[in-house]
This record gives C-alpha cells, sequence and structure tokens, in this order.
C-alpha cells in the first residue's frame, strides 16, 4: 500500500480493556466507519496464534476501508499476515534491524521522545515517528512526557510524518495546533468511549482543523 502522510491523520490503537462482551472487530469496525485514517492492532497479552488470528481478521477489515495496517511490535505477525507495517517503541527491537527484516516497502513507525531518538529513528528508515505522551496518559505506563515545544523540534528536526500521542481527547486536541505535527494517535479517545462512531467522527473533523 502506498503510503501517504495524510494516513496519519487520525491514527487508532486498538485496546480490549473496553470490549464490554463485544468484539475488537466490530469496535475496529466503527472506528473505521467514523473515520480512523490508520489503525493499529497493540497486544500486549495475547498468545501469538490467537494475536495471529485477530491480525488476519482486523487486516482483512482495514483493507476493505482501504485504510493501512499496522502491527505493534511483533514482526514475525506482521510478516505473517501480509500487514501494511509495523509499530516499534524504544524498548523493542532496533528500528533499523526491524526495517531489513520487513524490506523496503511495508510501514515502520517508531516511538521517539527526544530529538535525538526521532533523528535516530530517520536515519534507520522509520517512514514516521510516533511521539509523546503529550498529555498525561493510562494508556501506556511506559510513556515519558513529552513537552509541546519538545514535540515541534522534533517535527522541525525531521523530514518524515509526526504523529502526536498520549491522553489526547476532543477537549485538548486543539492545544497540539501549530506543533507541526500531521495527526493525532488515539486509544482510549477512540475505544473507551461508548459511542465509538461518533467518537471517531468527532475526532476527525478535530483533526482537519488542527492540520489546516
Amino acid at each position: 500500500m502506498k503510503f501517504d502522510k495524510k494516513d496519519l491523520l487520525l491514527y487508532a490503537i486498538t485496546d480490549r480493556s473496553w470490549l464490554n462482551g463485544k468484539t475488537l472487530v466490530s469496535q475496529a469496525e466503527l472506528a473505521l466507519q467514523g473515520g480512523a485514517t490508520i489503525l493499529q492492532l497493540r497486544e500486549k497479552h495475547l498468545d501469538d496464534e490467537a494475536f495471529f488470528n485477530e491480525a488476519l481478521e482486523i487486516g482483512e477489515l482495514c483493507r476493505k476501508y482501504r485504510v493501512p495496517f499496522i502491527v505493534n511490535d511483533n514482526v514475525e505477525v506482521a510478516l505473517k499476515v501480509g500487514a501494511d507495517g509495523i509499530h516499534v517503541g524504544q524498548k523493542d527491537m532496533a528500528a533499523g534491524d526491524v526495517r531489513r527484516l520487513l524490506g523496503p516497502d511495508k510501514i515502520l513507525g517508531v516511538s521517539a521522545q527526544t530529538v535525538e531518538q526521532a533523528l535516530l529513528a530517520e536515519r534507520n528508515g522509520a517512514d514516521y515517528l510516533g511521539v509523546g505522551a503529550v498529555f498525561p496518559t493510562g494508556s501506556k505506563d511506559d510513556a515519558d512526557d513529552v513537552s509541546h515545544e519538545t514535540l515541534a523540534a522534533i517535527c522541525k528536526a525531521v523530514k518524515i510524518p509526526v504523529v502526536a500521542i498520549g491522553g489526547i481527547t476532543k477537549n485538548n486536541v486543539l492545544e497540539l495546533k501549530g506543533t507541526g505535527i500531521d495527526g493525532i494517535s488515539v486509544i482510549s479517545a477512540i475505544f473507551a468511549q461508548p459511542d465509538i462512531l461518533g467518537a471517531t467522527q468527532e475526532l476527525r473533523s478535530l483533526c482537519e482543523e488542527l492540520v489546516k
């Protein structure tokens, strides 16, 4: 799939904490219907077989909606299911090693908290950066705070697109205007909401205002 920075406008990351008897696939579909422009499957506690089966199903869904499908962390599963790409954190496999395994055509996203990390990820073949946490967050235990000044400095330092992540909600998203980001990445602002479709639609329209 040809990757464009516009794909990063509203980046939805799955979380099974809020299934409430529903399936992750049905929730992911609501997010896609609501206007998520890219979807990442993030599973920290599923065994490989369950992760693989879920990735197959959600990958198919993303193809139906013509939205890039990213797998968090697990290169093997990403390659096996033919995902469009993978996202790795600073504590996961080094970006250069991931790029060698993926080849040149898959999307590689890398988390960064500093300008140095961002420049290194770019040199090692990252296609985009996820930078955060830009607000306090409960979804990721390991996310360090990143000031909006640092976020803007990272956007200025690299040529690849940047998405902000961490604690972003419909109420604070426009505070990021002017930092230079290409989009936002959210978990609970979509998947913890009782109306996933409506929450995604509202965020999508705010994102369009954000990057104007």
